[in-house]
């Protein structure tokens, strides 16, 4: 029996949004529950250690298996899933790919700070530390049209809900992060109009996250004025 899957999301996650891409670009059905992760059913935190989504389940002729951490899922769908190839054939090659994921990580929490902050002295630290970041990424990025060149890869999938908060940010304020990462600013858009990014949220998630902004009194929204 083919594995049967289930992703545990919500409506804001990034990491979430990183296997719904995946699984998306590998054609491969999926069914998606979110849940509120301000009231965690109790169902949930029995198979999330963390309690964090992503969570994928895997029906199997052996029973049910739980999935956790978004890297790891991603790694799962890409092994086991026909369709599209998501990583390099070569395997320092994918060692690199899976450093830049964790990289892409490491700007999410910097992105969770410049998010929730109140003081603008936090703000402006995450700022440049998110600034400081994408000049490093600027200098790793190939020649387009993704991280990597014609194939879009898991690098594309971390990266592309990176990009999705800024869509909402440049509402309030020009930031300049991408100020001089011109190869930055063209995957940026090249992602934008991909088909399983565009899938991977609702129509509703600019809303949500201008809600989110205000529920945490966001110093970013202070900038708007």
């Amino acid at each position: 029996m083919a594995p049967q899957l289930k992703l545990i999301s919500h409506k804001l996650c990034p990491y979430v949004q990183r296997a719904v891409i995946a699984l998306t670009e590998k054609g491969i059905p999926f069914e998606r529950i979110d849940i509120d992760l301000a009231n965690k059913p109790v169902w949930f935190l029995k198979i999330s250690p963390l309690g964090k989504v992503p969570v994928l389940t895997v029906a199997t002729d052996s029973g049910e298996v739980a999935l956790f951490e978004s890297n790891v899922i991603c790694e799962y769908i890409e092994e086991t899933q026909a369709g599209a190839t998501l990583h390099p054939d070569d395997a320092l090659q994918r060692a690199e790919h899976r450093a830049w994921m964790e990289f892409g990580s490491a700007i999410l929490g910097d992105l969770w700070g410049l998010e929730t902050t109140t003081d603008a002295t936090t703000f402006e630290g995450k700022r440049q530390a998110i600034a400081a970041k994408f000049a490093r990424v600027e200098a790793a990025v190939g020649t387009g049209p993704f991280f990597a060149g014609d194939r879009f890869s898991l690098v594309d999938a971390v990266f592309a809900p990176i990009y999705r908060y800024f869509d909402v940010f440049d509402e309030f304020a020009d930031l300049a992060i991408f100020k001089d990462t011109p190869k930055v600013r063209r995957w940026r858009a090249e992602l934008a109009s991909r088909p399983s990014v565009k899938a991977a949220v609702g129509a509703d998630y600019p809303q949500l996250l201008r809600a989110f902004l205000a529920r945490h009194d966001a110093h970013l929204l202070k900038l708007a004025a």
